[in-house]
C-alpha cells in the first residue's frame, strides 16, 4: 500500500478562491511553507506531514489517486457526509488530489501532495474560509 493509515483520520482540507482580510503570515514546517491569515482565522487551516513507506515518484500518481479516492469515500461514509467534489489539480507544482464533502455541521475540503517520501496533507475545516484558498494557493515545498 502506497498511502499511509494515517490517511483514514483525515476529514477534510481547503480550496477555492477569494483573498484573505488583514496581514498575512508565512508558516513554516518541516519541508514547506505557506501563508496564512494572522488572525483566528489561520485556526481553520493546517498542513500535517505523513511518512511514506516507499518513496512516491509523479509516475505513480494514477495508483496514488485510486488509493485517496477509496479513502476519501471511506471518510465522507463515515461522517455521514456527502462528497461534493474530488478533482485533481496542482498544488506547490505537482499534481494534487482535493476533495471537498458536506457534514450536517460543516463543509470541509482536503488536499494531498506527494513528494518523495512524504504526504502533506492540508485541511481546511471552513472550504470556503478566504484562508482555505490562502492556504492552496500559497502552499510549497521546499
Amino acid at each position: 500500500m502506497l498511502i499511509p493509515l494515517a490517511l483514514l483520520s483525515i476529514l477534510a482540507a481547503c480550496g477555492g478562491s477569494g483573498k484573505h482580510a488583514g496581514p498575512a503570515r508565512i508558516v513554516v514546517g518541516k519541508g514547506y511553507t505557506y501563508t496564512a491569515p494572522a488572525s483566528s482565522a489561520a485556526a481553520s487551516v493546517s498542513v500535517s506531514v505523513f511518512t511514506l513507506r516507499r518513496n512516491y515518484v509523479s509516475a505513480q500518481f494514477d495508483l496514488a489517486a485510486a488509493e485517496l479516492d477509496r479513502v476519501a469515500a471511506k471518510l465522507v461514509s463515515d461522517s455521514h457526509g456527502k462528497l461534493t467534489e474530488s478533482a485533481t489539480t496542482t498544488i506547490a507544482g505537482r499534481k494534487a488530489r482535493a476533495y471537498r464533502y458536506s457534514t450536517p455541521k460543516a463543509e470541509l475540503r482536503v488536499a494531498f501532495v506527494l513528494a518523495g517520501r512524504h504526504e502533506y496533507e492540508l485541511l481546511c475545516k471552513d472550504a470556503n474560509a478566504p484562508a482555505c484558498a490562502l492556504l492552496l494557493s500559497s502552499f510549497s515545498l521546499g
